[in-house]
């Protein structure tokens, strides 16, 4: 079997290709017979799968500036879709190579290097678009399930080979020869309708949100023309998504209909691009990738550029040299949430803690819902011991986004940091809840409960939650035995 082959069968046997989970830790599929999985198992499975994800892969890129902006933009095409009631969540991984996956219940990766290939955000949101077509319509649930062969255990085995296939080809072979994932694969592989279908509505998508639709034809267009041999030297995005010169040519002829309109990237999307380029090799290799581009004049956005070396200069220490060229790219009057950002960490990075953290509230003021102004600003209030302070905010934002993981644990650093040790184990709780790790959260709440530092109302809270989630351990190993 080939590679491309098993890398399609692994993303949609519920992308548990990125790590191993044990067959009690999943949930059950449902009837074997029926025909496809239900919208709720489908979330089941993906939260699952993205706790694991977020757990255990070393890949996963915990950045808050990247997944507020790949949400940001995942949310204007979700909204644009069919379906914009179906909760997404975009997260990115670390990864050179250009790629974007879809696993059940909407969950959304997308691979730094597609990102950093993409030459317009148009671009990069038509891939993004066509992901979103595979969930609305229901590919993944449907695909798995049209063989009433498939069980839990054979799309465990699946997902054990397709870990090993990220690193080791060979290995994965093996491991798929050792089970069914071998005969089951084909199955499982999206179809050809479902790749076309997935680009009409891709193509939908891009036009009401207001992108370039010529960016979906143009990338998959870039990235064919960049691959002569294309079995042997195909990205990993063609190799998910086989590409077809029909799927071509009907992009490419959907475009003929719409009028040609120019669309301007967004700042965010150069900011995005220039962090992850900064982000790689030493600081000093990335400065002067930064260095040469200014010198040369070339670059798409000065400011991004700029922007860039800031970041490779902070990464290297030099504070000095950071702020004196964010404060070039800060020469726009419009604040750019990301430059804000790394302009108050330098601030604070110097020991000017009131400074950074005055340039952090202004820019909350511009921009009140930026996920990577709202994360910095609490852990600079952390690192500067202002725990209530960090306390507070955290709780205020808990009440628009209450199933945040970062602000959570947020929460409990700021009891730890106010000696309150009940609170903190309650914190922790809540944290490990939404991490899918029920039985640590009980057990944090055991220790609430011994910690003796707390009052009526909490104890009751500590004590009512640690039967629910008790209640919910049992459902789980019932579930697991079955």
């Amino acid at each position: 079997m080939t590679l491309s082959r098993r890398l399609t069968a692994g993303i949609l046997a519920c992308a548990l290709a990125l790590h191993p989970l044990r067959a009690d830790e999943l949930p059950e599929l449902g009837d074997a017979a029926s025909n496809e999985l239900s919208p709720l198992t489908e979330k089941r499975i993906g939260r699952q799968i993205m706790n694991e994800i977020r757990l255990r892969e070393p890949a996963y890129l915990d950045d808050s500036d990247i997944e507020g902006y790949l949400n940001m933009l995942g949310s204007k095409l979700v909204a644009a879709s069919d379906d914009p009631g179906q909760g997404f969540f975009f997260f990115a991984i670390s990864d050179p190579s250009i790629n974007a996956f879809a696993m059940p219940g909407g969950y959304i990766g997308v691979h730094s290097g597609l990102i950093l290939s993409a030459q317009t955000e148009s671009e990069l949101a038509g891939v993004m678009a066509h992901e979103i077509a595979h969930v609305t319509q229901r590919h993944i649930a449907r695909q798995v399930f049209q063989s009433k062969q498939v069980s839990m255990a054979s799309m465990l085995a699946m997902g054990l080979a397709l870990l090993a296939a990220r690193s080791n080809s060979q290995a994965a072979g093996g491991a798929i020869a050792a089970t069914q994932a071998g005969a089951l694969s084909a199955q499982l592989a999206f179809s050809r309708d479902f790749e076309r279908e997935a680009d009409r509505l891709g193509f939908d998508i891009l036009r009401k949100a207001d992108y370039d639709v010529r960016g979906m034809a143009a990338f998959f267009g870039s990235l064919q023309q960049a691959t002569r041999h294309y079995e042997n030297n195909a990205t990993a995005y063609l190799r998910t998504h086989p590409l077809t010169g029909e799927r071509l040519s009907d992009m490419q002829n959907r475009e003929g209909g719409v009028r040609y309109r120019q669309v301007p990237d967004s700042v965010e999307f150069q900011l995005v691009r220039a962090k992850l380029r900064a982000m790689q090799g030493t600081p000093a290799e990335a400065a002067s990738y930064f260095k040469r581009l200014l010198d040369e004049r070339k670059f798409a956005s000065e400011e991004a550029t700029r922007y860039g070396l800031a970041y490779a200069l902070f990464r290297a220490r030099d504070w000095a040299a950071a702020e004196q060229q964010i404060q070039k790219a800060r020469a726009n009057k419009t604040p750019e949430p990301m430059i804000e950002r790394l302009y108050a960490d330098i601030r604070l990075a110097r020991g000017d803690a009131d400074g950074g953290l005055a340039v952090y509230r202004q820019a909350i003021q511009c921009s009140p819902r930026h996920l990577g102004l709202l994360d910095g600003y609490t852990q600079a209030l952390l690192a500067s011991r202002r725990f209530d302070e960090a306390l507070r905010f955290a709780d205020t934002q808990l009440q628009w986004q209450p199933d945040s993981i970062r602000f959570n644990r947020v929460r409990a650093a700021s009891h730890a940091g106010l000696g309150q040790e009940a609170q903190q184990h309650q914190a922790l709780a809540d944290v490990f809840a939404l991490q899918g790790q029920t039985a640590a959260a009980i057990e944090q709440l055991e220790l609430a409960q011994k910690a003796g530092d707390a009052d009526f109302y909490v104890m009751s809270a500590i004590d009512a939650r640690l039967r629910e989630l008790k209640r919910q351990r049992l459902e789980e190993l019932k579930e697991g035995r079955n």
